[in-house]
């Protein structure tokens, strides 16, 4: 099977992309990679300051609202990546459900969205170090930090699909105890008297701020979520994927559901929104992240060294799946000929070392922008790529759609596929719809003030603009046009 896989046209390279890589991830993987993805600092960090701009209620629903869209993306992806697993799943599916050309502008916009979070990363470990080492040189952190990064997807898959679990747990103890914790000082147990729902009543409403509040919010719980779509690129490498992968599926919604919306509604209810705190839990300032203010409150005296330790593991994950992903997406790309066909070699352990390389060198770069003219071109980077991240919903909702209409026009029955999403088509149009409005609204603000700050639009919007430009330029040089849906590939090799 796999040398007539090998031999498959440029036209089915998404299958081809997949043989020389190791299946070794397991479902315990594919669960932890998708959740571990999710939960970070837009929880541990981002939650307060959601909470003092829109109010509990504002906060709740928001996270809410976008915990629920991204259930319909995963089950869109769930059924894409069951019945095509595949390393490169972005780029192969936009490929052969939508055009070439968008399968261009989707890989390579997916590989510069995780490529520039690997430097984001980078400097955000090099501040939380700083916690214990105060006046050690960032550059030393930054470098060793790369490393570890860079040898745990040199070593194998296996070995970034293990220290994804183990990150993973860390934070899901972290939130258990929290939780915990959290419902004890509720109920009075624990940290004094019975809070009940005083907090959110405080002013009269759960609601404050506004509409523009509660985009606001909605922008950044749209952020905390993303990551949780790197189940689709681990798919390829999966042992079973037509197995695993609904199985990671299923539980992610509702270990999202458990840990997000009741960790907002734990904090809501034991810290007022009118806390100054809240405003302040950056990178920078671990000491008044929500959960080390309750910590506190329950007498836990070690509660910032601990959420440090843990926003430090969040952080090292976050950058280790963006290598690994950006990693994958780009050797597929290769071997589909919109790469330098080099990044697409494999060595014997079935890692793609030149795309390895690339990104790595990429992600070093951008983090080294950071020390320059104040820190503006990487910003401008930064900024840049938040955009990405909903563009890759965006095409994931789109995929989908095309998918199952193209699957039933070419007279296939529902019955064969291996993973069914519910609801459809409302699924990934309510998700397109959704991450329309995120889009659009990511920086309302510079056209609702006394004048419009085309600055701010520029660097907020700069993404879009760029996506189209590499989708309908590489259609018009390559003359690729939208796939009839009676002509969308729907091979594939499976088990």
């Amino acid at each position: 099977m796999q040398a007539k896989q090998e031999k498959q046209p440029a036209a089915q390279a998404g299958n081809a992309s997949t043989p020389g890589l190791r299946k070794t991830f397991k479902a315990r993987h594919l669960t932890m990679i998708a959740l571990g993805g999710s939960i970070g600092t837009g929880l541990f960090l981002a939650s307060g300051g959601a909470i003092a701009s829109s109010g509990p209620g504002g906060a709740l629903l928001a996270y809410t609202a976008v915990g629920i869209m991204v259930y319909f993306l995963m089950t869109s992806l769930g059924e894409l990546a069951t019945y095509l697993p595949d390393s490169g799943s972005f780029s192969t599916y936009g490929t052969r459900f939508v055009s070439p050309a968008f399968g261009f502008a989707i890989g390579w916009n997916f590989w510069y969205n995780w490529a520039v979070t690997i430097a984001a990363e980078l400097s955000a470990a090099t501040v939380i170090i700083k916690y214990w080492f105060p006046d050690s040189p960032s550059m030393l952190w930054s470098l060793l930090f790369l490393l570890i990064m860079f040898g745990l997807n040199f070593l194998s898959s296996r070995g970034y699909g293990e220290s994804e679990y183990w990150f993973a747990i860390i934070k899901i103890i972290t939130v258990i105890v929290f939780l915990v914790v959290g419902v004890l000082m509720i109920f009075g147990i624990m940290g004094g008297k019975a809070v009940g729902l005083s907090n959110f009543q405080l002013g009269g409403s759960s609601f404050h701020g506004g509409f523009f509040a509660f985009v606001g919010v909605f922008m950044a719980a749209g952020f905390s979520f993303q990551g949780t779509e790197l189940v689709g690129v681990a798919a390829g490498e999966s042992e079973n994927p037509r197995k695993n992968v609904p199985v990671a599926i299923r539980q992610v919604f509702w270990r999202i559901l458990i840990f997000y919306i009741f960790a907002i509604l734990v904090i809501g209810l034991l810290i007022p929104y009118t806390n100054p705190d809240l405003l302040r839990g950056g990178i920078d300032d671990i000491g008044v992240s929500p959960f080390t203010i309750v910590f506190n409150k329950a007498g836990l005296a070690i509660a910032a060294s601990v959420m440090n330790a843990v926003i430090l593991s969040s952080v090292l994950s976050a950058g280790n799946s963006g290598m690994y992903a950006s990693t994958r997406v780009l050797y597929a790309m290769a071997k589909d000929g919109m790469a330098p066909r080099a990044l697409g070699k494999l060595n014997r352990r079935g890692v793609p070392v030149g795309a390895l390389l690339v990104t790595t060198a990429v992600g070093m770069l951008a983090f080294l922008a950071s020390f320059f003219g104040d820190g503006a071109v990487y910003n401008w980077l930064l900024n840049a790529s938040g955009m990405c991240g909903f563009i890759n919903w965006l095409g994931i909702a789109v995929c989908h759609y095309r998918f199952r209409r193209a699957f039933v026009k070419q007279g296939h029955s529902l019955d064969e596929l291996p993973y069914r999403a519910k609801w459809f088509p409302f699924g990934p149009l309510f998700a397109f719809a959704l991450c329309m409005v995120a889009v659009f609204g990511q920086n309302m603000g510079a056209f609702t003030g006394s004048k419009i700050d085309w600055y701010g639009i520029l660097v907020s919007y700069v993404s879009v603009p760029l996506f189209l430009l590499i989708w309908l330029g590489y259609g018009w040089f390559r003359k690729s046009s939208i796939v009839p849906l009676d002509k969308c590939d729907l091979s594939t090799h499976a088990e």
